[in-house]
């Protein structure tokens, strides 16, 4: 019986996350949060793996962003399987070699949080960001999520980041805060956050448009999605 293989995509420049089967519903494709260069899993968990990394490719394409400049890793250890809890080992040496070999950086990040009007004025003057990923609830809880925010928290707690390596980490709320859209612009005001990042009316529809090319993953609940999900507007995320 041959394992399922699963693909890690990872950012060369800008960020580092990572998604499972529908890597925009997940960790959404804010243009002003990912202005460069995302990353993301083509994702195998119906035996549609190529077709979800051509899916991702035109999803970045949608946001200006190359095919040449996603890399897409497989590992047979690293199935897409909501219910499989990723080695925590693994992927951090994953995770690991890619900042080192890219040397990530988030210099044009901070210079957009400085005009983004969403961003705390703290965050807009550091200049050492390099990781953005999910919290540990992985946004939708999903197993290969919280694994990878497990492999980060893991190489920032062991001090195995490179010097001045920052890392943020996406917010997850609760469902009714999840599925209240703008609404919840004025809740993650009044929170505290390290950046929050209020998408434009032309942003939020580009957004849309980027996951509208997942088009193998868009069921009943996924449009649902796109209709009503806070992220799509609205992205608040902490200091690690």
């Amino acid at each position: 019986m041959t394992s399922e293989k699963s693909t890690l995509g990872i950012a060369h420049r800008t960020c580092l996350k990572r998604s499972s089967s529908c890597p925009a519903f997940e960790l959404p494709f804010n243009p002003r949060l990912f202005p460069s260069i995302p990353a993301g899993m083509k994702g195998n968990y119906y035996n549609q793996g190529e077709i979800r990394k051509k899916e991702l490719e035109q999803s970045c394409c949608v946001l200006g962003i190359p095919a040449s400049d996603v890399t897409v890793i497989d590992h047979r250890d690293l199935p897409d399987d909501p219910a499989v809890e990723w080695d925590t080992q693994l992927l951090a040496t994953l995770v690991l070699k890619h900042i080192e070999a890219k040397n990530i950086n988030l210099n044009m990040l901070c210079a957009i949080w400085q005009w983004s009007r969403g961003c705390s004025s703290s965050m807009s003057e550091r200049k050492d960001c390099k990781v953005v990923t999910f919290d540990a609830g992985g946004v939708s809880g999903h197993a290969n999520h919280i694994s990878l925010h497990s492999a980060v928290r893991y190489l920032h707690s062991e001090g195995k980041l490179p010097e001045g390596c920052r890392v943020l980490v996406l917010e997850s709320v609760n469902l009714c805060r999840k599925y209240i859209s703008f609404l919840d612009v004025l809740i993650s005001c009044l929170l505290p956050t390290d950046a929050l990042f209020i998408l434009t009316e032309e942003e939020t529809e580009q957004a849309k448009r980027a996951m509208q090319c997942h088009r193998s993953q868009l069921l009943w609940f996924r449009r649902l999605y796109l209709l009503f999900s806070r992220y799509l507007v609205v992205n608040s995320l902490r200091l690690l």
